[in-house]
């Protein structure tokens, strides 16, 4: 059964709101947490640094600046807690890879969870493995607890073996084994080599749309 969390994104660190530099909480630099992104630099990142820019303390794309490609962490991480904020624009579409290669398309070659706007008329169609948290064309995920768009939504994904749980603004959306649902084929039917990869990097995954993200950490769950 899904259970709702009471604590919001500001209890895990000193929150990054466009002014300043985001620093992990006592709590987080204790459990273990790295900062991937704290809203002055890219230098923990690879791939697509011209459509991907900071600004005012964020990471915000601008699709057909020149850029091509995605936006990967140049470290690789197999079991991990990866915490971030982010902010959609009307209809917008992008998405999260995970245990992703460089090249390659994330959804299949990796995993992408989901980072779109649920509302957006355009998407009323949409598969239920293509709405927000989802892992794309595997596990659907829960849907009703988006902010509206324009507000700042914060997210939790934790990856450990095979088991993906993804927690949106205080609630489980998905908690899911992708072992189990592909074992007889993917709800899509299609095929998903990076189902089997046990390693890889953490991406956002342009669609052609502004979305903004901020507040970006990681717990490394591979490391004693």
């Amino acid at each position: 059964m899904m259970v709702a969390l009471s604590a919001p994104a500001m209890l895990y660190g000193q929150g990054n709101n466009g002014m300043g530099k985001f620093e992990l909480s006592t709590k987080e630099k204790a459990e273990g947490f790295q900062v991937l992104f704290d809203g002055t630099n890219l230098d923990q990142w690879t791939g697509n640094t011209i459509d991907y820019i900071v600004e005012n303390g964020t990471l915000v794309i601008y699709p057909g600046r020149g850029g091509k490609g995605d936006l990967f962490t140049k470290e690789e991480f197999s079991d991990f807690v990866f915490r971030f904020e982010f902010q959609l624009t009307p209809g917008a579409n992008n998405g999260l890879g995970i245990r992703a290669p460089l090249e390659g398309v994330a959804a299949y070659e990796g995993m992408e969870l989901q980072i779109i706007d649920n509302t957006a008329d355009k998407y009323k169609t949409l598969h239920e493995y293509q709405y927000h948290g989802s892992v794309y064309g595997v596990i659907p995920a829960k849907r009703g607890y988006l902010k509206p768009v324009g507000e700042w939504n914060y997210q939790e994904v934790i990856v450990k073996g095979p088991r993906v749980k993804v927690i949106l603004n205080g609630h489980v959306i998905l908690n899911g084994n992708i072992e189990k649902a592909s074992k007889n084929g993917t709800i899509d039917e299609r095929d998903h080599p990076g189902l089997k990869r046990d390693k890889g990097h953490i991406g956002f995954l342009g669609h052609g749309d502004v979305v903004r993200f901020r507040n970006i950490r990681v717990k490394d769950l591979s490391k004693k």
